[in-house]
C-alpha cells in the first residue's frame, strides 16, 4: 500500500471524524508572578498563564471571547493558521476586522486544515507580551511521523517584561529615542516558568513541540546528550534533520523529536538562553545572560545535574531542511516584492521602523473592508493608504525579498501562507541582486524567516488565499513603529463579500466605517482626503487604578 494512499485515506477519515471544538474565553487583567516579580498580566476566565487550543485538522474552532479589560479594546490572531475561507477570522486590528471594545463579545470561527504548532496572540496595541498569548497544537491523523514517538510535550518559550506595555511604549516612542532602542525583557520564560523539568522513560521517543512566544529576544536551545531530529518548522513537515542546538526566532515553532536514554543511570539538563544579542554569531556573548536551566528526569531519587553550560552556540542552519512533501521550487515569479528595512522618524520626530522608507499606519477602514466594498477598483494599492500595499491576482506566484539594512538578525512573519524560503545568506551579503544561485530544488517551507543583518532573505508563495494578509516583523515593538506591509491578494475574489455580524457590530460601537477607501471615502476611490498618514503615540499617559491610559494625539 503506497504512502499516498494511506495519507488520502487517513485525510478522509480525519474529515468524517471533525468535530467542533469551542472556547469561551473572558479576557481579563489578572496578577502573576512568572518569574518570581509580582505583576498586572492579560489572562483568560480570571487565571495565567492562558490556555493552549487543542485540535486535530479538520475540526472547527470557536472561540467565544468577552473583552473585561476594561479601558482596553482587543483582538486575537492565530498564528499560522492560513484562515482559508475565514478571512475575516485572522485578527489584527484595523486589517480584518475592528478592535473588540471593552465591555463586548466577538466570536471567531475557523476550520483547521493542517497539523502542527502554531499560537494565539493579541494583535492589537502591543499586548501580548503583557501576556495575552498561548500554545496551538493541531494532532494529524495522516502523520507521517506517527508510530516514531511515544508521547508528545510542549514546550514554550518567551522573553518578560517587568513594566507594562504602556510604560514601556513611553520609552520606545519618545523623540529622545534617537537610536531606535527597543525596551529589554528582565526575564526568559520556558512554559511561563522558570522551573521545568520533563519526566522522560528510559527507551521511549519524545515529540516536542517548541513554540517561541517572545516579544524581542530569540531562544538558544540545547539538551545534555540528546541529538535534536528535528521534524517541523512553523506547521511544515521536514525530512528529518539532526541538530544540537537551535534558535528558535520570535514566533517561530520546531517539533523535534528526542531520544530517551536506554537508562536511568542519572537525569539530564537542558539549557535555554535568552538571545540578546544583535548578530549572536559575530557580536560578544552577552555579560550577564538571561539563562534557564531545564531538566529531564529519568529516576527521581537521583539529584538533578548542576545548571548547564554552553560554551559556544553553532546553531543548525535552517536553510538546509527540505520539505517533506518534496515540493518542487515555485516557477517564475509573476509578482515581485522588494521590502527595503530601516529604521526612520515620523513627521512628530517619533521612531518608526520602515519598509522602503514608509512606515505602517493603521488606517480608518480595515484594509480588508476597503478591498470587499470597492469594486474592481480594489485591485488599485493607492486607495489601501499607507499601509504598504501590494497586489497579487489569484494564482500569481509571488516573490518576496527582505533586505535587512539593520546590523540586528529580525524575524519576518507571512500571515495567511506558508512560504517556500529561496534563499538566507549569512550575515553581511548586502542586498539581493536579483539573480538566482542559491536557490534550492525543494526549498523548506514555513511563515516566519529570521533574515540575517545587514543582509537578504526571498521567499516565493502562490497567492492562492485570498484575503488581506499581513507581512511583519514579529519584534513586537518594531510592529507598533511600523515594519508592517500588506499583501492585497485575489482581490477579484474579494469583491462583495458579506462581513460577519459581530465584525460589523464591533465597528458600529466605535463608529469605524466599514466600507470605501482608507478614509471611508466611498464616492471618489482615489481621494485620500482624512486618511491616516501618521501612527497616534502616547501623550500625557497617566496612571488610573494601577493601568496606565493614554491621552491619544492622532497627527493626520
Amino acid at each position: 500500500m503506497s504512502h499516498t494512499f494511506v495519507f488520502l485515506f487517513l485525510s478522509l477519515v480525519s474529515a468524517a471524524l471533525a468535530g467542533t471544538v469551542t472556547y469561551d474565553w473572558s479576557i481579563d487583567w489578572v496578577t502573576a508572578a512568572p518569574d518570581g516579580f509580582s505583576r498586572q498580566v492579560i489572562g483568560i476566565n480570571g487565571a495565567w498563564p492562558c490556555p493552549p487550543i487543542k485540535a486535530t485538522v479538520g475540526d472547527t474552532v470557536v472561540v467565544k471571547v468577552y473583552n473585561n479589560l476594561g479601558t482596553e479594546s482587543t483582538g486575537i490572531h492565530f498564528h499560522g493558521l492560513d484562515q482559508r475561507g475565514t478571512q475575516f477570522m485572522d485578527g489584527p486590528s484595523g486589517v480584518t476586522q475592528c478592535p473588540i471594545p471593552p465591555g463586548s463579545y466577538f466570536t471567531y470561527t475557523f476550520q483547521i486544515d493542517k497539523a502542527g504548532s502554531y499560537w494565539y496572540h493579541s494583535h492589537n496595541k502591543g499586548q501580548y507580551p503583557d501576556g495575552l498569548r498561548g500554545p496551538i497544537v493541531v494532532q494529524d491523523p495522516a502523520d507521517p511521523y506517527a508510530g516514531q514517538y511515544d508521547a508528545e510535550l510542549v514546550l514554550t518559550t518567551s522573553d518578560w517584561y517587568h513594566n507594562t506595555v504602556p510604560v514601556l511604549l513611553q520609552q520606545l516612542l519618545s523623540p529622545s529615542n534617537t537610536r531606535f532602542f527597543p525596551p529589554l525583557p528582565n526575564s526568559l520564560l520556558i512554559n511561563d516558568s522558570q522551573n521545568v523539568t520533563f519526566q522522560f522513560t528510559a527507551g521511549k521517543t519524545y515529540k516536542i513541540d517548541i513554540i517561541s512566544m517572545a516579544a524581542f529576544a530569540s531562544t538558544l536551545l540545547q539538551f545534555d546528550s540528546h541529538t535534536m531530529r528535528v521534524i517541523g518548522v512553523d506547521g511544515s513537515y521536514i525530512q528529518k534533520h539532526d541538530a544540537y542546538q537551535i534558535r528558535v526566532a520570535p514566533a517561530q515553532r520546531y517539533t523535534v523529536l528526542l531520544n530517551a536514554q536506554p537508562t536511568t543511570r542519572r537525569n539530564y539538563a537542558f539549557l535555554a538562553s535568552l538571545d540578546e544579542n544583535r548578530d549572536y554569531l559575530n557580536d560578544p556573548a552577552p555579560a550577564y545572560p538571561l539563562n534557564i536551566t531545564g531538566y529531564i528526569v529519568y529516576d527521581s531519587t537521583k539529584p538533578l545535574p548542576p545548571p548547564y553550560v554552553v560554551n559556544k552556540w553553532s546553531i543548525v542552519n535552517d536553510f538546509t531542511f527540505v520539505a517533506l512533501d518534496n515540493q518542487a521550487l515555485l516557477g517564475a515569479p509573476d509578482v515581485d516584492i522588494t521590502l527595503d528595512f530601516t529604521f526612520c522618524l515620523d513627521s512628530g520626530g517619533i521612531p518608526r521602523a520602515c519598509f522602503n522608507n514608509i512606515d505602517y499606519v493603521t488606517q480608518k477602514v480595515p484594509s480588508l473592508f476597503t478591498a470587499i466594498s470597492t469594486g474592481t477598483e480594489n485591485s488599485n494599492p493607492a486607495i489601501y493608504g499607507q499601509v504598504n500595499p501590494y497586489v497579487a491576482k489569484k494564482g500569481s506566484i509571488v516573490q518576496l525579498t527582505i533586505n535587512n539594512l539593520d546590523a540586528a538578525i529580525h524575524p519576518f512573519h507571512l500571515h495567511g501562507h506558508q512560504f517556500q524560503v529561496c534563499e538566507k545568506p549569512s550575515s553581511g551579503k548586502g542586498t539581493f541582486n536579483g539573480l538566482v544561485r542559491n536557490f534550492p530544488a525543494v526549498p523548506m517551507k514555513r511563515d516566519t524567516i529570521a533574515v540575517n543583518p545587514n543582509s537578504y532573505a526571498v521567499i516565493r508563495f502562490v497567492a492562492d488565499n485570498p484575503g488581506v494578509w499581513l507581512f511583519h516583523c514579529h519584534i513586537e515593538w518594531h510592529v507598533i513603529m511600523g515594519l508592517t506591509a500588506t499583501i492585497i491578494e485575489a482581490p477579484e475574489a474579494l469583491v462583495g463579500l458579506s462581513i460577519p455580524d459581530d465584525n460589523q457590530a464591533a465597528c458600529k460601537a466605535q463608529n469605524i466605517p466599514i466600507a470605501g477607501n482608507a478614509a471611508g471615502n466611498t464616492n471618489n476611490l482615489t481621494d485620500l482626503t482624512g486618511a491616516n498618514t501618521v501612527s497616534p503615540y502616547p501623550d500625557n499617559g497617566q496612571v488610573i487604578s494601577g493601568h496606565l491610559t493614554w491621552t491619544w494625539l492622532t497627527v493626520l
